[in-house]
């Protein structure tokens, strides 16, 4: 492919990273969605596993049915604290909010269930407040979280009483992402500049005995998060933690008579149709305090997900050197080779997210697999575009003097055509129309039938070059130019070009037998074929051009086309065409001549499709005693092969040389004489 072409196709794939990298900076809302949902995909494909240490005790529809309408009495609730103690449950949650006295006239009990055991009930951010949240103290190490953390306007809490006999307050609390699905949870919020801990982390806090949290902070917000005792737990700069969905609970219906739930967090909950909250997370729709549960049974099993701000930079990284390599494929390789190496990296940043997930990291896949797909795509489809106009240039340039099958060559290869000057050894064939005068005046002022009638000729006569995968150059009036080894390579160049001769000889007859018949004096033909070194390549204005050659060795085949008439044969070939293609047609050497404007002689030589061996040796002589100046040897020997020829028709040949030998007897040429004819006509 031309240089400029893959210069275009690079430009436009690098133009797509660009623009695609730009995008990622700037994380639109398109952006950021497909990157969430990549990382669901992660989720949704690990493997479950049932907590060990949590059973909810679901109120579900067959509890209200047995105990009447939600909100129940809430000595109902205290029973049900009770009936978990003493089952051997290690404490209770109770993720309902409490923020007005009972109507039923149950808190006393409730109150002195809460003081019995340790329970912990929840409170929730609003906009307006109402009953008394909670706080809970937080020591700040490294700066404020005042412009990090979560911040609220006001909160719904328990009544005072519930609050003070409750072991702990958690926030019921759930931050969608911008689609609306929930995937990250604050461990801290802050409201009126009190810090409140969500559900799991205050969990955490009772059971480990302690009564505050540690925070630390760093130029980017909050980078941890500890209960004293306990490891600390990394957060994002808002003090959020991916939540890991990969557990299941084990679930009791409330009306259970014996509840399982030795040594187990009992979780009371509200599961009955239109009284639950629900949310969507990655794995599915799940109920509010399932979120909570699967962040801390992710902190307690050490599950914990992790996306480093720095994975941005090393995604950009990545998907950019990813785009890079696709770039390269699809401007240097083959187009199947370009897919199979743009597949297998489409499937190394999945497969390394994977990887990472398992060790407990967030990788976005998509950004650097669509990054990599935009620009090799845009990438390939400027090179099929460029390579289609290449092969459409190919077949308008030569379409029409080279055949279909070589025109196809070179459109699925273009890389084999080498556009522009070059020098390489060509084998030239010049064409010639003997008696045209005649066939000129047959048809008068009809020029139209003249010109049907070259038509046939010229295209009886192209049909044998392009056969033999010659190309043809040009029609120079009533002659033809062609040419062999370009702009294809052709190792057979000189015997391609002389076969193709003797078939339009061939073609000739074939011709001249039609063309007889309805009136047309018969066509005669002069072949001359050279072969040599010469420039071939795409050559004339700005405006228009041609593929061509140029040299002395074109200029030779044009002179050999012309001396075939004065030497009465069909065809004259070159010393280097006769040195490839003797062992394969005989030919006989005609003279040694210096053709007009030339000084110094070449051998010149007429080639045949069958056999004259008989008369070689004869004619070697001949030739010899004219060198000799021999001339009554010559004249003599020339004379017997003449009354000796069946086979070959070169009669008019030998009378013309036995003619020349005379001139020169009367004129002789003395001993200094090189036996070289100087042509004085084209």
């Amino acid at each position: 492919m031309k240089i400029a072409h893959t210069t275009k196709i690079m430009i436009v794939g690098l133009g797509l990273l660009a623009v695609a990298v730009a995008l990622r900076i700037a994380d639109p809302f398109p952006i950021e969605v497909a990157r969430l949902k990549g990382l669901d995909f992660y989720q949704r494909n690990q493997t479950k596993v049932q907590s060990e240490s949590t059973v909810v005790i679901e109120i579900d529809e067959a509890a209200l049915e047995k105990n009447g309408q939600w909100p129940w009495k809430r000595t109902q609730l205290a029973g049900a604290i009770k009936k978990a103690m003493e089952s051997g449950a290690s404490g209770v949650v109770l993720p309902i909010i409490f923020a007005e006295t009972d109507r039923l006239g149950g808190d006393k009990e409730f109150i002195e269930a809460l003081l019995a055991a340790p329970v912990i009930t929840a409170q929730s951010a609003s906009s307006k407040g109402k009953g008394v949240p909670v706080p809970r103290g937080a020591a700040t190490i490294g700066g404020s979280t005042d412009d990090w953390l979560y911040d609220y306007p006001a909160a719904i809490g328990p009544l005072k009483e519930i609050g003070e006999a409750s072991a702990g307050v958690g926030m019921l609390l759930t931050a969608p992402e911008l689609d609306g699905v929930v995937r990250r949870l604050p461990l801290l919020i802050q409201i009126q500049k009190e810090k409140y801990p969500t559900l799991p982390l205050e969990i955490l806090r009772v059971f480990g005995g302690q009564t505050s949290y540690q925070v630390k902070m760093s130029p980017a917000g909050v980078s941890a998060i500890r209960v004293p005792g306990t490891p600390p737990i990394k957060t994002d700069g808002n003090g959020r933690v991916w939540i890991n969905f990969k557990y299941t609970f084990p679930a009791i219906p409330y009306t259970t008579e014996t509840w399982n739930v030795k040594d187990k967090v009992v979780v009371i909950a509200l599961t009955a149709e239109g009284l639950a909250n629900t949310v969507a997370t990655p794995v599915g729709v799940m109920y509010g305090h399932e979120t909570a549960l699967q962040t801390l049974q992710m902190l307690l099993d050490g599950n914990r997900l992790e996306r480093p701000a720095e994975f941005d930079l090393y995604e950009i990284a990545i998907g950019t050197g990813m785009a890079l390599i696709a770039i390269g494929a699809a401007v240097w390789g083959p187009y199947w080779l370009s897919a199979l190496i743009v597949v297998l990296i489409f499937m190394c940043p999945y497969f390394a997210g994977i990887d990472l997930f398992n060790k407990g990291y967030l990788a976005d896949y998509t950004w650097p697999t669509i990054a990599a797909f935009i620009t090799w795509s845009g990438s390939i489809f400027m090179r099929f575009v460029m390579e289609f106009k290449l092969k459409q240039q190919i077949k308008k340039q030569f379409g029409t003097y080279l055949s279909p099958a070589l025109v196809e060559k070179l459109q699925k290869n273009p890389e084999l055509l080498r556009l522009g000057g070059e020098s390489r050894e060509l084998s030239i064939m010049f064409t010639d129309v003997r008696g045209f005068t005649a066939i000129s005046e047959h048809y008068g002022a009809n020029v139209q039938g003249l010109t049907s009638i070259m038509n046939r000729y010229m295209t009886a006569m192209t049909q044998a070059i392009l056969q033999n995968e010659g190309t043809l150059d040009k029609y120079i009036g009533d002659a033809q130019m062609a040419f062999w080894n370009a702009p294809l390579d052709d190792k057979n160049h000189a015997l391609n070009a002389v076969r193709t001769g003797l078939q339009m000889l061939g073609s000739l007859k074939a011709f001249n037998k039609e063309v007889t018949a309805e009136g047309v004096p018969a066509f005669g033909m002069g072949l001359g074929v050279n072969t040599g070194t010469v420039v071939v390549g795409n050559m004339g204005s700005t405006q228009r051009f041609d593929y061509t050659c140029l040299g002395d060795s074109v200029n030779l085949a044009s002179r050999l086309e012309g001396q075939s008439k004065p030497y009465h044969v069909k065809i004259i070939i070159g010393p280097i065409t006769q040195q490839y293609v003797k062992d394969v047609y005989p030919t006989l050497e005609l003279d040694c001549i210096a053709v007009k404007g030339k000084k110094d002689g070449v051998r010149i030589y007429t080639v045949f499709d069958k056999g004259v061996h008989l008369y070689t040796s004869t004619h070697n002589q001949f030739l010899a005693h004219y060198r000799a100046r021999e001339w009554e040897k010559a004249i003599a020997l020339g004379r017997d092969i003449m009354r000796s020829l069946d086979m070959i028709d070169m009669k008019e040949y030998y009378e013309m040389m036995i003619e020349r030998i005379q001139e020169l007897q009367k004129n002789d040429p003395g001993e200094g004489w090189d036996g070289v004819f100087r042509a004085t006509s084209k």
